[in-house]
């Protein structure tokens, strides 16, 4: 099979189905600090665009029942890097008064050695998040040894 020729890819943006549009808003908002940057309804179909800096990362689309499945193929996780542990421990500190789930407690390394790490934690509708910082997370511990702990929350 030959491969094409393509240009080099980046994430442009994700869009994830929620079962609240509001509450979804809310706790993107207000954990992750995105800014809401557009949306709409359209009958019984409703969306929200969130950014930051005017620049879109993420579309809500309350379009769904029930909760995230890790059971079925699809998106394993979705991981939001910052530039240092601090911001990372702020967010979670924001997460954590907002009631969400985590996965581990505190700062994880992403493996036995590995100087990036992070918190590992759910959305309301049980979406499997990362915020992660490249670097400074070498003494943290590493709940799967040397797996990936990115692969296994």
């Amino acid at each position: 099979m030959t491969a094409i020729s393509a240009p080099v890819l980046t994430t442009g943006h994700v869009g994830l189905n929620v079962t609240d549009l509001e509450r979804s808003v809310d706790f993107y908002r207000r954990g992750l600090g995105f800014e809401q940057l557009g949306g709409g309804v359209d009958g019984a179909r409703r969306w929200a665009f969130l950014g930051t800096g005017g620049t879109l990362v993420l579309t809500l689309w309350q379009q769904s029942d029930g909760e995230f499945s890790t059971s079925t193929p699809g998106l394993h996780h979705l991981a939001f890097q910052v530039a240092d542990l601090e911001t990372v421990r702020v967010t979670e500190a924001a997460l954590r008064a907002l009631g969400a789930e985590f996965f581990h407690e505190g700062v994880v390394a992403h493996g036995e050695g590995a100087s990036s790490g992070g918190v590992f934690f759910a959305d309301p509708d049980g979406i499997r998040l990362e915020v992660y910082a490249p670097a400074g997370a070498e003494a943290a511990p590493a709940p799967a040894g040397a797996a990936p702990t990115c692969g296994f929350f």
